[in-house]
């Protein structure tokens, strides 16, 4: 049977008040998880969802840079967690209760080989960190968001993702990305009749720790100039709009979708 529901437009006073940025895009009472906090991207939003008003749980490896970032923000919560096993991941939901908003940053890309030459191991290791581990986080908190009426999952993919590379060969990368766009997908039309949203980001080419070495080569560096029609270089900072878009408000009527922040990469 399908519901009818009757809307009545609001009046204009209480739109423009509910369009204001500041609550159209607040995280107001929210609690958002961030894995892959202790820099680049996982920071920024980390940092961004402070500013929003929500508490935030920053979680990362590396201890002394989390609690470098929760000196810079009385909301911010730092855990300390290794991703890689599925009982720490375990241990992290019992630490963490109830979140609001899951965004899965935190990844890894083991080498960068021809695809016949990754090891077994390494494309274990690839596989667990990027795929299986925000898997396992979105069923440890979906429950909580779905006994609340709603949430929100954000995936960090990549362009590699939804294009083909091919001039940096990461192969387990590229599989790990793939995987969590069409899981992005799958969970958003499985969970959506809960209100619990699923996104995805497709990054693209932007300046961190796990592409310093790929922008110290001119050549290198000058090859992603020319495959982006936007004339600057992306920085972590670039991706906090889109995250907010899809953990607030804002974005309450998307699920399902990936998203390409590549400075027009996936348009040529």
């Amino acid at each position: 049977m399908t519901e009818v529901v009757e809307y009545t437009v609001p009046s204009h006073a209480d739109r423009l008040a509910a369009f204001a940025p500041d609550k159209l895009y607040s995280l107001a009472g929210k609690t958002v998880l961030v894995t892959g906090a202790s820099s680049g991207m996982g920071e920024a939003i980390a940092l961004a969802a402070a500013a929003a008003g929500a508490k935030v749980i920053g979680v990362a490896r590396r201890a002394e840079r989390l609690e470098a970032l929760a000196a810079s923000h009385p909301s911010i919560v730092p855990i300390a967690c290794d991703l890689s096993t599925a009982g720490a991941r375990a241990e992290l939901a019992a630490k963490a209760g109830h979140v609001d908003v899951l965004v899965n940053v935190a990844g890894t890309v083991q080498d960068v080989v021809p695809a016949e030459q990754e090891s077994a191991a390494q494309i274990a290791a690839t596989l667990e960190l990027n795929l299986i581990a925000p898997f396992h986080l979105a069923q440890l908190f979906e429950p909580g968001m779905r006994e609340a009426g709603g949430g929100s999952i954000v995936n960090i993919a990549s362009i590699s993702g939804v294009v083909g590379i091919g001039r940096i060969p990461q192969a387990a990368y590229v599989a790990s990305k793939s995987g969590l766009v069409g899981l992005t997908r799958e969970l958003a039309g499985q969970w959506g009749r809960w209100g619990v949203r699923v996104n995805s980001i497709a990054a693209g080419f932007f300046r961190s720790d796990m592409t310093t070495d790929m922008f110290a080569h001119p050549k290198m560096s000058e090859w992603v100039r020319k495959g982006q029609p936007m004339p600057f270089t992306a920085v972590p900072d670039d991706f906090v709009g889109t995250v907010l878009l899809l953990s607030s408000n804002a974005g309450r009527f998307i699920t399902g979708q990936t998203y390409a922040v590549d400075g027009g990469w996936t348009c040529l």
